[in-house]
């Protein structure tokens, strides 16, 4: 005598979907930063991610934004700045650029910059390649900071030693 029992289906209530027009200058940006070309530079612990935006100034006109901010206000010091330029200026072209930059100080965070530029650089045009490799601009430096060892006060400072 096994009697049948009716399972109930549970319904959900649609409710409707409010859809939120665009502005026409937040497409305008979404059009002009479909295309872009990445790029990584590191420098000790600095990593910074570079985009080119493939519209080519001849002028400085175009911006560098490092970190949402613009680069001479992120880079303070005259030789930081210099050194974050210095791919443009060897290759006397000017991009519109975003970067992301993360870890190090300023200094590795600058030089971090400048290798992820040069990259960038590189696959746009392969004839820059050999500029920029000549400047020392496309090497990574590998020096990296040295860990602590146990039983030292740093990686290689030991307690002073007597002998007698």
């Amino acid at each position: 005598m096994k009697e049948k029992v009716k399972k109930i289906k549970k319904t959900k209530k649609e409710t409707p979907k409010v859809v939120k027009k665009k502005s026409k200058k937040i497409e305008a940006v979404e059009k002009k930063r479909e295309k872009y070309i990445e790029a990584l530079g590191r420098r000790k612990t600095a990593v910074a991610r570079v985009r080119i935006f493939p519209v080519s100034q001849s002028a400085k006109a175009r911006p560098i934004i490092v970190n949402g901010k613009n680069w001479p206000d992120y880079f303070l010091t005259p030789q930081q700045k210099k050194i974050v330029v210095s791919p443009f200026e060897t290759v006397s072209s000017w991009w519109e650029t975003s970067i992301k930059v993360r870890g190090g100080g300023l200094q590795a965070q600058a030089e971090a910059v400048r290798l992820g530029l040069s990259r960038a650089l590189v696959l746009i045009n392969l004839n820059w390649r050999k500029v920029l490799k000549a400047k020392g601009f496309l090497k990574r430096d590998p020096r990296m900071v040295e860990r602590k060892k146990f039983g030292l006060r740093k990686a290689r400072r030991a307690q002073q030693w007597r002998k007698r």
